[in-house]
């Protein structure tokens, strides 16, 4: 189980236990995060799971696939370096502690 901390665009956070193997989006669905909507329920056919992840834990996850860039390219919000989609992190022991800010819209 890896603690993550949700931090909306207001700047409220909210830390949750995601159980290993869940997605981030899952888990913020689940636990009523504002700011991941996760339209597509993470088959990655939305980019309503955007978020922003940490720059200095970016190596802790696997590097997004070609499908989540393409993804990412329909995103409402700006897309920077550090931009994720939810769907495609899941909790591990590795990640725990790990921090990701939502953007000011999904939508």
């Amino acid at each position: 189980m890896a603690k993550i901390t949700y931090v909306e665009h207001s700047g409220a956070a909210k830390t949750v236990d995601v159980p290993d193997g869940w997605s981030l989006m899952q888990a913020a669905v689940a636990n009523g995060i504002s700011g991941i909507v996760g339209e597509c329920g993470g088959s990655m056919a939305c980019a309503t799971c955007h978020c922003y992840v940490e720059e200095s834990r970016l190596g802790d996850l696997p590097p997004a696939e070609a499908g989540e860039l393409e993804m990412l390219d329909m995103a409402a919000a700006e897309v920077r370096p550090t931009s994720r989609l939810a769907c495609q992190i899941h909790a591990s022991p590795k990640i725990d502690g790990l921090v990701i800010h939502m953007p000011e819209t999904q939508g």
